[in-house]
């Protein structure tokens, strides 16, 4: 059963001011189908147009479709025309993994489509903050058909008739490509972190990348992005969140990978074409409910939205409690405390992420230290004012709580002190501390 969720509040829930000329609001969907997610794609493009733009609503999308030589595509979706009819510029082949790509497509949309609010959508293959060892060389070999939203979008040349959910070629993992249906030939990943990625330039959209050309674009959008969607695995982490606090209003997205179908498109555009006054928490809570809403009920899957303004608070709060876990751990107590909290924990598809909440109602659990209850009450408060809106469908998946953090379960990824939030507290350094502890 889903976790209900919660009613949006705070600052995100202020009205927008009308101006004459302008829409309500303007979506801004940047497909990057170069690659495996392709056909899926234009399914997706298919919901959108079926909902249609509005008087009051923009929905645009860029598109570049798999192969060397397809043209990436910008289009005005309005329903009832054909896709073709639906295309306002042609761009040739381009590298959906170059940020100026992305800001390029956001600078166009906000100037030919201004509005009171905007929502800007990255829909591709995620892997949270660390996309170490996720670039798929090789997209050949596939010896079944694959589904997608009731549709065969990638046809398989010989083998098995029977049709496997998308869902394990989105699940963009870690675990020594476990998810792939590649042959064993194919390659090791280069050593990266990217959401966004284009198979035939062999290049991403990383999480440091994002931060930058989300802040170039503020001058376009007059401030921060309304609604920053992922439409992508595991993203919506203390990490992420933290990375782009400056660059939007609301996060929304996954803490697991989002199985098969990603959003549904028609659903939650309908819901805004019909309410255009929506603030951007009504918003978030919007594609929460209908994500979750298009799932079974034991699919296994996870929304949240989350309000960015409230990033610094969670962040202090995890800063303290990092530092009070840092002078416990020489302690065997603490020690056995987090090592039963850490096995414990609600982890995902990637096991170095965990529920930040969870951790700490199970460090509760297991550490007798009132300084350690205190600083953990600390940050499962900061933790439910930031999550306007959480849900999980599925016993899988049981104990999310909206955000995760990460955990590893063997070494600290080098990567990791390169983020914006592992430099400006000390959950890396209690990592460190961690590891030290259990393994002397």
């Amino acid at each position: 059963m889903a976790k209900a969720t919660k009613t949006p509040k705070k600052a995100t829930n202020k009205k927008a001011t009308k101006t004459p000329g302008k829409a309500a609001w303007t979506v801004m969907v940047y497909l990057a189908g170069d690659n495996d997610l392709d056909s899926a794609g234009a399914v997706d493009l298919g919901e959108m147009k079926d909902v249609g733009s509005s008087d009051r609503v923009n929905l645009l999308a860029q598109f570049d479709r798999a192969g060397p030589r397809t043209e990436t595509r910008r289009f005005l979706l309005r329903k009832g025309t054909t896709l073709n009819r639906d295309a306002v510029m042609s761009l040739g082949e381009t590298n959906m993994g170059d940020p100026k790509v992305l800001k390029d497509f956001l600078v166009w949309g906000a100037k030919n489509y201004p509005a009171e609010r905007y929502m800007v959508v990255i829909w591709n293959h995620g892997a949270g903050w660390d996309d170490e060892n996720v670039y798929r060389a090789v997209r050949g070999g596939l010896k079944r058909s694959l589904a997608y939203k009731k549709h065969v979008v990638g046809r398989a040349a010989r083998g098995p008739k029977r049709a496997l959910p998308l869902s394990q070629v989105r699940a963009v993992s870690k675990r020594k490509f476990k998810r792939a249906l590649f042959s064993s030939t194919v390659e090791q990943a280069v050593q990266k972190r990217a959401i966004a990625f284009d198979d035939d330039a062999q290049d991403f959209l990383d999480n440091i990348e994002l931060k930058r050309v989300l802040t170039a674009a503020r001058k376009a959008f007059g401030g921060k992005i309304d609604v920053l969607g992922m439409d992508a695995c595991l993203m919506n982490m203390a990490e992420v969140a933290y990375q782009v606090r400056n660059t939007a209003q609301v996060l929304v997205g996954s803490q697991e990978v989002e199985p098969t179908d990603g959003w549904p498109y028609h659903t939650l555009l309908r819901d805004l074409v019909k309410k255009p006054d929506m603030t951007p928490a009504e918003l978030g809570k919007v594609i929460v409910d209908r994500y979750l809403a298009s799932y079974g009920a034991n699919e296994g899957v996870t929304q949240s939205a989350l309000d960015l303004s409230l990033c610094r608070s969670l962040e202090g709060a995890i800063d303290k409690l990092a530092a009070v876990l840092i002078g416990a751990l020489p302690g065997d107590d603490a020690r056995l405390g987090m090592l039963q909290a850490r096995q414990a924990v609600r982890d995902y598809d990637t096991r170095d992420y965990i529920d930040l909440v969870h951790f700490c109602q199970l460090l509760r659990k297991f550490s007798g230290s009132a300084t350690i209850h205190a600083a953990c009450d600390a940050v499962d408060g900061a933790a439910t004012k930031l999550v306007l809106a959480s849900g999980f469908r599925g016993a899988g998946v049981k104990n999310s709580n909206g955000v995760s953090i990460y955990f590893p379960e063997g070494s600290i990824s080098p990567l990791y002190a390169k983020l914006d939030f592992a430099r400006n507290n000390k959950w890396n350094e209690m990592l460190k501390t961690y590891f030290d502890a259990v393994n002397a």
